[in-house]
């Protein structure tokens, strides 16, 4: 294979041959996906149904069990039906679209992520400029951001590696497709620029992870400055939704 417009699926890493292992994996699938199903299923059942809880908080967690389900399903179900049917070709299209939209949700659930903890930090510290910072058009603005600054990268990332010459035929490594698997099997003078990507979103995520400690931090100092018991039990009521997220 000398470079990628030749290539027209990739054979992912195989499971074992013994048909128990097989199912083994297959159920082991199941039972890490589906508590995630049944509790994002639910909160976006809850959210979507309740007028009450259509507030700043409540509709970012909507978009992150959106999110959390966007990444189970573009690499579990694959990887079940190849434990199940004993295969592991999938198509250069599939894996590239693979790639491309475990990126997206993942990079937009950080970017969520660091807005909830902004949330949480204007309901305790600001509470009396919380409509004004945090109203329906800013939510819907933010949530939109959000979705935005998670699909540009990742269209940029999948775009990059898949334009890549391979020269190292199409075998990845791994259950599913990944980039630092694509890039193995690339020619190695050809992945400069992919690195050049991963440097600028590492820079971005500890940006963002600045932002997320510094919210809570100041939130901490602010509880530990309320006097009453009843107060300490509503701030911490107000972020717990976040933190068992």
């Amino acid at each position: 294979m000398s470079n990628g417009s030749s290539i027209t699926h990739c054979l992912l890493l195989p499971f074992p041959d013994m048909q128990e292992l097989q199912l083994w994996h297959f159920w082991l699938f199941v039972g890490i996906s589906l508590p995630e199903l049944l509790g994002n299923g639910l909160t976006i059942t809850s959210t979507a149904c309740n007028q009450d809880l259509h507030t700043p908080m409540y509709i970012f967690l909507f978009n992150l069990s959106h999110l959390d389900l966007g990444c189970i399903f573009t690499a579990v179900p694959r990887s079940m039906a190849n434990s199940l049917w004993d295969t592991r070709a999938i198509s250069y299209t599939a894996c590239a679209a693979q790639i491309f939209f475990f990126l997206f949700f993942i990079l937009t659930e950080f970017s969520l992520l660091t807005i909830l903890s902004h949330d949480c930090y204007v309901a305790i510290c600001k509470p009396l400029l919380y409509g004004t910072i945090l109203g329906s058009r800013a939510c819907v603005h933010k949530a939109a951001a959000a979705w935005g600054i998670g699909f540009l990268p990742a269209l940029l990332h999948t775009t990059n590696v898949f334009s890549l010459p391979l020269c190292q035929g199409n075998a990845v490594e791994q259950f599913f497709c990944e980039i630092p698997q694509i890039l193995k099997v690339s020619c190695s003078h050809s992945y400069l620029r992919e690195v050049g990507l991963l440097v600028v979103d590492t820079c971005l995520a500890c940006g963002c992870s600045v932002l997320v400690v510094r919210s809570y931090v100041q939130i901490l100092r602010a509880v530990l400055r309320i006097p009453s018991e009843q107060g300490l039990r509503k701030a911490f009521s107000t972020c717990h939704l976040v933190y068992a997220h």
